[in-house]
């Protein structure tokens, strides 16, 4: 008796590939290239809105260098990033291997417990509540915030602000990208490749800090605490000069390209990928699946002294977050009950557009991703495509902002709704994790384009889009920017507002984060971690399937 022919799956041509690529060239060559260009551009004028614009040649770039202005804040700037360094690259790493050896539900309950530090954290929110500390009443740890009226005690006490007020976010975020790389049977250059990348998105993203620094203390005092982002929007934006801006935002932007190239080739050459591993795999002897990852809905009983370790580590780190965010809840909780920052009017502000920016960037990302890492049209070389997008790979709204601004501007959409879009039609970070997505599921797919590629890495598209989402929402700067009406303002704007006592009410430093919203966010966040995140495992070429007779 013959067994029946089973269906042949769809075979999608390679060369639809470059197709499916064509919408993200596009987009990075509207939102990133040349905006990039005109910044360039711009940083070799002087004038700017008041004045007529004229070509100076080098002369920004001679006065800002030679000058300390600009070597304090690149200096005050990175020296930010140190404790959340080390947050990301010791805290994380050691939280997700006791997380990881202590088994499934301790592993899960930490990606739980983690999630809430996500869906929350929003810059406004934590440096108005370290705010409350110069109140005269204030007491505990908020009162730390009196060091930044003194220009001596100002620098470190920023530095000690920034560490407490965004470790939760960074060990949560740290935690989620360690975890995968222990996933696999040989989980040692996994983690090391993802160490090496988290390290540069952390420095990256710190050499963008300008929420907490302009709420905390606007660059003071004396300039002391200026950051590279506000010396930028001190130039383009309050002293009206783009040129000297614009010098700003250029050298910067070539920072974040160097360390984004340098991501891109590290993950290119390790031949990094991402796999998804099978809901009931079948084990082998050593308690790795057949593809050489580990299996997370059947492991291994692990010893008691793993599980006590991995839950007394997640309870120690969960203590230490909850005590550092306590001036952040402390300031929730003291919110008063109705604000313009809270309003209907102010949320739709702040959510509509930050959905429409994440649906347009993530979704163009994720065609392209399934052309380049699906689809393969170089073959084994396919990721190199990933390189002309790679010097934007860190890059967020500050380095653009100054050209942005300008093109918005000429375009008559200040003060304008659909000004509040985020000017990105790709986002260069989630290509990346897609495409190396849809190249781990590639190599398992048989030649199955439809059910093992697209349908597996469409939940990532969708979990990534809600980051981006979140990210969007909590932005400062290009919602300041662009909008000078109330009635438009952003949750993050109207904070800032209420805190710089323009319109004479309270803060509310819980209109970020209104209870709907963190309710819709965590739910759906612990239910990508548990079905979906917690099966997926990153491979580099030197992770190999264990043999059993080994």
């Amino acid at each position: 008796m013959t067994s029946p022919t089973p269906p042949q799956a769809f075979v999608v041509p390679p060369a639809l590939g470059w197709l499916l690529a064509v919408p993200a060239l596009l987009g990075a060559l509207i939102t990133l290239v040349l905006p990039t260009a005109q910044t360039i551009w711009l940083s070799f004028q002087s004038g700017g809105v008041l004045r007529e614009s004229t070509y100076v040649g080098m002369a920004n770039y001679g006065k800002l260098l030679g000058e300390s202005g600009f070597w304090q804040a690149l200096g005050f700037t990175l020296s930010l990033t140190v404790i959340p360094l080390l947050v990301a690259v010791v805290v994380g790493p050691l939280l997700a291997l006791a997380l990881d050896r202590a088994g499934t539900w301790p592993r899960r309950a930490g990606r739980i417990a983690l999630s809430l530090a996500v869906v929350v954290f929003s810059p406004v929110a934590v440096a108005g509540a370290w705010l409350r500390g110069l109140m005269p009443n204030a007491s505990g740890l908020a009162t730390l915030a009196e060091g930044l009226t003194e220009p001596g005690t100002a620098p470190g006490t920023m530095r000690l602000i920034v560490a407490a007020g965004t470790f939760g976010v960074v060990c949560a975020l740290a935690v989620i990208a360690f975890l995968p790389a222990l996933r696999g049977a040989t989980p040692g250059p996994a983690t090391l490749v993802v160490g090496v990348l988290v390290t540069l998105a952390v420095v990256a993203v710190g050499l963008q800090t300008f929420s907490l620094g302009l709420v905390l203390t606007k660059g003071g005092p004396q300039r002391a605490t200026e950051t590279l982002a506000g010396l930028q929007y001190d130039f383009a934006f309050r002293q009206a000069q783009f040129g000297p801006g614009a010098s700003v935002a250029a050298l910067t932007g070539v920072i974040l390209g160097v360390l984004g190239i340098v991501a891109t080739v590290v993950a290119v050459t390790a031949r990094l990928r991402i796999t998804l591993t099978p809901r009931t795999p079948s084990v082998t002897g050593d308690g790795s699946s057949g593809d050489g990852t580990a299996a997370p809905s059947s492991d291994p009983a692990p010893a008691p002294g793993r599980v006590a370790a991995g839950v007394g580590a997640l309870v120690v780190v969960i203590a230490i977050a909850l005590v550092l965010a306590w001036p952040w809840m402390d300031g929730v909780l003291a919110s008063p009950p109705s604000t313009p920052a809270g309003s209907i009017t102010t949320q739709l502000s702040t959510w509509a557009p930050a959905i429409t920016g994440a649906v347009v960037s993530v979704g163009v990302a994720y065609l392209a991703a399934l052309g380049i890492g699906g689809l393969r049209p170089l073959g084994r070389a396919s990721e190199w495509l990933l390189l002309p997008f790679a010097p934007w790979l860190f890059v967020g709204a500050g380095p653009l902002t100054v050209a942005n601004w300008q093109n918005v501007h000429n375009l008559g959409l200040i003060d304008s709704f659909p000004a509040l879009i985020p000017p990105l039609l790709v986002s260069v970070p989630a290509l990346l994790v897609l495409t190396l997505l849809c190249k781990g599921l590639a190599e398992r797919a048989g030649g199955d384009f439809f059910g093992g590629v697209f349908l597996p890495s469409l939940p990532m598209a969708g979990i990534l889009a809600g980051a981006v989402t979140l990210v969007n929402a909590h932005d400062l700067l290009w919602p300041l920017l662009v909008i000078q009406k109330p009635g438009l303002f952003t949750a993050p704007v109207a904070q800032m507002h209420q805190l710089s006592g323009y319109d004479g009410t309270a803060p509310d430093l819980g209109a970020a984060t209104p209870l709907l919203v963190v309710a819709v966010a965590l739910a759906a966040l612990v239910a990508a971690q548990l079905l979906y995140l917690d099966r997926l495992a990153i491979q580099t070429n030197r992770s190999h399937a264990r043999t059993s007779a080994a």
